[in-house]
């Protein structure tokens, strides 16, 4: 069964970051993956770039009306990025999720759909 874990975190750090803590937090995201893969979980992953990069597209009656710079809500923490893994259940989904290197902020874990 595979779940989404999103890392919402305030992009601030990462703006702010030395190269020394750019450093660790790779480490720790490597590690982190090298788990996931050694478990059999099939990981993959992706960063975001800083909400000034992005767009949101608005719709209403299935049509798209507006596009705004920056993210969908205004929100203290951002979704920075995100692993897919193939867990046996939501329980190890979260094990996984709490040992994630977030320093402050959240993990939503969230079961994907499969169609077809």
């Amino acid at each position: 069964m595979k779940f989404a874990l999103l890392i919402y975190e305030d992009e601030k750090y990462y703006q702010e970051a030395t190269p020394a803590d750019w450093e660790a937090a790779m480490i720790a995201h490597n590690r982190f993956g090298a788990e996931a893969t050694e478990r059999g979980m099939d990981p993959s992953s992706e960063a975001h770039q800083p909400t000034a990069a992005a767009r949101t597209v608005r719709f209403q009656g299935s049509k798209s009306v507006l596009v705004t710079d920056g993210p969908f809500a205004e929100t203290k923490e951002q979704l920075g990025g995100f692993y897919i893994l193939d867990c046996k259940d939501i329980d190890e989904a979260l094990e996984m999720a709490r040992k994630l290197p977030v320093l402050e902020g959240a993990v939503e874990v969230r079961p994907v759909m499969v169609f077809g």
